[in-house]
């Protein structure tokens, strides 16, 4: 199987797409102007998705509609919001728009982030609804649509739309230029029908997706549900064998494209002189080298299982107290979404926990938890990395978790250890980690303890072939993966297309 590389990717994307305009649609924008001492910066997001996307519409030339959040983005656009990016080397544009306040609050907070984000994910956690929000919803769709129409200018286009935020904005496209071709790219996952059905709007929030002529989803497993969805709520034909639902003359492919890294700047950045200077730093936040490092990276949400987590360490030291005074767990928790009152209460319980066990168990300057409450550069977070003696991902439930494959890949020793919560995409494909259910405290502390005393060679063995997952499933093979179905949907007449029987199997089987 042939490697995917950015240029490769690059590549393809000329290839395939010959003249066709190409538009990528997302809530988080690519690139963020800021005023900074009078002076205007332009810095690029900290997201996967721009690693997938930017050589994607750098190749291409297309186009990016996204928000405008930063304080000098509207500073430096023209009279048709445009910008070139990226500045260095100009090569694509960004279309920003703009939404009120108050629909910013009420469609990202509220709606998204508040019912959509819940819902989708099964942590136990209570969405909210509210007709406000989803009108809200509903406009910035509109808002985003306008734009993409006015891109296309009504001619041909590929419109590559991601994630939740994005739901209404296929159908709207479709009305109003049937000549587009519309995929979307749904970045968590996809509850079970009984779940959904809890959503109020449901059937306008289906009917919305289906606009799209191909729907990924991280794992087969996301696909079925959502086929069961609209088999079970809404008129539509569902073909379960190949992936098809049919609606009002249209039709929609649902593919699993499992989602992932940029395995060769991961390891750049692990081999890189100043990883020496990041370390130090660490070593400054934990006062002493401990004789055994955990870690866990993640953003402050209720689905990512921290305090279940830290629960664990308290466990394990209850029940093996040789590991006092010689490990220490260091948490990284990025502030998200603290404007949500849930997760301002999930900070200050994360706090109390925290100052709990310490209190409990630390002794002189010694403390089994230290807790990172900041943002923190990915080159920081690489030396992290490749100190830790494992690496503890205990999401409740995650589309995929790219957490657990950005560790894998800085492990340039072949050293370490992932422990891995079941309820993630990714332990479909890491199956050498030690794979947990995080809601068993008791499971995860002996799991800790296990990954703690396993052989050399076992931990090397599992790391190498870890490696080599990440390195053949990278970024740029899921981005060239959509790209090459929906060309391959395209030829000839796209809604004729099935996949032969082999073709589907082979989908079916890449994303488990």
């Amino acid at each position: 199987m042939e490697n995917w590389t950015k240029k490769r990717l690059q590549n393809t994307v000329r290839e395939r797409l010959r003249g066709v305009k190409l538009i990528a649609v997302s809530n988080r924008e690519p690139y963020i102007h800021s005023s900074v001492d009078g002076a205007i910066r332009c810095g690029v997001a900290a997201s996967g998705l721009t690693t997938a996307l930017d050589p994607v519409l750098r190749a291409s030339g297309g186009v990016w509609v996204a928000h405008g959040s930063g304080s000098a983005d509207r500073d430096v656009v023209d009279a048709r919001d445009h910008v070139l990016v990226p500045p260095d080397s100009p090569s694509y544009t960004l279309r920003r728009v703009w939404l009120p306040k108050r629909v910013e609050d009420e469609y990202y907070y509220g709606l998204a982030n508040e019912g959509l984000w819940p819902l989708c994910h099964a942590a136990f956690h209570r969405p909210r609804f509210s007709a406000r929000s989803w009108a809200s919803y509903k406009e910035a769709n509109a808002i985003f649509a306008e734009a993409v129409l006015e891109e296309a200018n009504g001619d041909p286009a590929l419109v590559f739309l991601q994630d939740y935020h994005l739901a209404l904005v296929p159908r709207m496209l479709k009305r109003r230029n049937p000549k587009l071709t519309v995929a979307q790219f749904w970045h968590i996952p996809w509850p079970n029908r009984e779940t959904f059905r809890a959503f109020p709007w449901k059937d306008e929030l289906l009917d919305g997706m289906l606009g799209n002529d191909l729907l990924g989803f991280h794992v087969q497993y996301h696909c079925a549900n959502f086929l069961e969805t609209i088999e079970r709520s809404i008129e539509a034909r569902v073909d379960n064998d190949h992936g098809f639902v049919s609606r009002n003359g249209s039709q929609t492919a649902v593919r699993a494209f499992p989602i992932s890294i940029d395995f060769e700047e991961r390891t750049r950045m692990a081999a890189a002189a100043d990883t020496a200077l990041a370390t130090a730093m660490w070593d400054q936040e934990l006062g002493a080298r401990p004789e055994i490092l955990g870690i866990g990276i993640d953003r402050i949400d209720y689905t990512k299982g921290i305090p279940d987590r830290l629960q664990a360490i308290d466990r394990l030291l209850e029940e093996h107290p040789e590991y006092a005074g010689r490990l220490v767990f260091l948490q990284v928790g990025v502030p998200s979404r603290t404007a949500i009152r849930d997760y301002d209460e999930l900070n200050a319980t994360l706090a109390d926990q925290v100052e709990r066990i310490n209190r409990r168990w630390g002794r002189g300057r010694w403390r089994p938890i230290v807790f990172v409450r900041r943002h923190i550069e990915q080159r920081a977070l690489v030396a992290l990395e490749l100190m830790a003696d494992f690496c503890l991902v205990s999401s409740l439930h995650d589309g995929m978790n790219l957490v657990a494959k950005e560790f894998v890949a800085s492990r340039i020793d072949g050293d370490g250890v992932l422990i891995l919560s079941a309820f993630t995409g990714a332990a479909r494909e890491l199956t050498d980690a030690l794979i947990v259910n995080p809601f068993a405290v008791d499971e995860m502390a002996e799991t800790i303890h296990q990954a703690i005393n396993m052989p050399a060679q076992e931990r090397r063995r599992r790391m190498n072939r870890m490696r080599s997952v990440v390195a053949e499933n990278n970024v740029y093979r899921w981005a060239g993966s959509i790209l090459q179905a929906i060309c391959r949907m395209e030829s000839g007449s796209w809604r004729e297309y099935r996949p032969t029987a082999t073709e589907h199997f082979a989908l079916v089987e890449a994303a488990q």
